[in-house]
């Protein structure tokens, strides 16, 4: 098993959507993003079923970096309890888990515009 991860959140919104996986690309969190929307969503929320279309956010992103990547979406993102899981890449091209290990490991380099 490789020690990368993708880890899914969802928003309400296309912009939540594009700030959450800009942010944690650009503290290099994560070494890309993919945002997929709208889906449709059927959830229980409070006691109450619901639907809804929301905007699914994909981060790949390395084990060391997971716990300050779930902190960083928990403090941006804009509900009390996002949904945050992440799912191990069990297999993959190599030097492709290894271009998300690097990028993810120099997160002291300075940001680029």
């Amino acid at each position: 098993m490789s020690e990368v991860l993708q880890v899914y959140t969802a928003t309400d919104s296309r912009e939540a959507a594009q700030r959450l996986a800009q942010g944690a690309v650009r503290a290099r969190l994560a070494a890309g993003g993919q945002i997929i929307g709208p889906v449709e969503s059927l959830f229980w929320h409070e006691g109450t079923f619901g639907t809804g279309q929301e905007w699914q956010v994909v981060l790949k992103a390395s084990r060391g970096q997971y716990q300050e990547l779930e902190s960083y979406l928990k403090a941006h993102h804009e509900w009390a309890n996002p949904e945050i899981i992440a799912l191990p890449v069990i297999a993959g091209s190599e030097p492709y888990l290894a271009w998300v290990r690097g990028i993810t490991a120099r997160t002291d380099e300075p940001q680029r515009e």
